[in-house]
C-alpha cells in the first residue's frame, strides 16, 4: 500500500503550494481557535462580539482546511465557500474595526485586515482563491 501523506490525498497530490496553504490554514485554524477559547472563557463579557467573530474565524478556517485536504469536486467547493467567507470576513471586520473602533474593544483574527497577524488574514484568502482558480484552470485545460 502506498504512503499518504498527513495532509491527505488532495495536498498530497497537488503539490507544494496546496500543502502550504493547508499548513496555513490548519495553523490559523489553531491559532485563532485557541485564542477564541481563551478569550472566550475568560472574558467574554469585555467584548463578546470580537471574541465571537475570532471564534467564527477559527470555524472557517477548520471548514478551508478540511475542504482543502479533501479535494474532489465537493472538497474545492467546500474550500471556496469557506475562503470566500473568509475573506468577506476580514474585508467587513477590518473595515468596521478601523471605522468605529469603540465597536471592537478588544481585537478579532481580523481586525485591522489581520494586523495583529501580520495582515496574513488578508493574504491567505487571496492566495487560496487563486490556487483553487489555478487548480480548476488546470483541470479545464487552460494557462493558470
Amino acid at each position: 500500500m502506498p504512503d499518504r501523506s498527513a495532509l491527505g490525498p488532495a495536498a498530497e497530490s497537488s503539490g507544494g503550494p496546496t500543502r502550504v496553504l493547508v499548513v496555513l490554514y490548519a495553523l490559523f485554524a489553531l491559532a485563532a481557535g485557541a485564542r477564541a477559547g481563551v478569550q472566550l472563557s475568560t472574558r467574554f463579557s469585555e467584548a463578546p462580539v470580537a471574541y465571537l467573530l475570532s471564534a467564527l474565524a477559527a470555524i472557517v478556517y477548520v471548514v478551508a482546511t478540511a475542504g482543502l485536504v479533501r479535494g474532489g469536486r465537493t472538497g474545492r467547493r467546500t474550500a471556496l465557500a469557506a475562503i470566500t467567507v473568509e475573506l468577506v470576513g476580514v474585508l467587513v471586520v477590518g473595515t468596521l474595526s478601523l471605522a468605529d473602533p469603540a465597536a471592537f474593544p478588544d481585537e478579532t483574527v481580523w481586525s485591522g485586515y489581520g494586523r495583529g497577524y501580520g495582515y496574513v488574514p488578508l493574504l491567505l484568502p487571496v492566495l487560496g482563491l487563486l490556487l483553487l482558480r489555478r487548480r480548476v484552470d488546470d483541470r479545464a485545460g487552460r494557462p493558470g
